[in-house]
């Protein structure tokens, strides 16, 4: 009885310890698709560029790739912070990595950075899913890239 009982809980750790990668990972996805929606709403109603960027605080842009900390979206002709969005850190988390340190949403005209947001986990390019923002700020989600390429860890 003991060891059906052990075969069984061997057999569910792992599924378990899948179910919890992609839930982090649709988490993420989610807060990196909220944070270019309101990039490019922000950009429209109040006919301003905005600046979408990692950071490693909530104050000022990291001017990096690594995204996984949090995003920033700020008034890109005064610098005012304008949002700050947090991502949870830790063990297990998505890292997301961007092509651009920053993304700008233009005013009145609706056009955007284009760029590929990736976030990856420690399943490597098997779990990995992008972001990927094009020329008019259209968010879309995928697991291949803008070229429809593998994606890259």
């Amino acid at each position: 009885m003991l060891a059906i009982a052990a075969v069984l809980a061997g057999a569910a750790v792992p599924t378990f310890s899948n179910l919890l990668l992609e839930s982090r990972m649709n988490a993420a996805l989610s807060t990196a698709m909220h944070a270019v929606n309101l990039a490019r709403q922000y950009s429209a109603t109040r006919s301003r560029t905005i600046r979408l960027c990692g950071s490693d605080g909530a104050h000022a842009c990291s001017g990096r790739s690594d995204w996984s900390a949090g995003f920033l979206l700020a008034d890109a002709d005064d610098g005012e912070l304008v949002q700050s969005l947090a991502l949870p850190a830790g063990s297990g988390a998505p890292r997301i990595r961007s092509n651009r340190a920053t993304l700008e949403f233009a005013g009145g005209s609706g056009f955007a950075t284009p760029a590929t947001l990736t976030l990856c986990d420690r399943r490597g390019p098997a779990g990995a899913r992008a972001v990927i923002v094009s020329r008019s700020g259209r968010p879309r989600t995928s697991d291949r890239d803008a070229s429809d390429g593998l994606l890259a860890c």
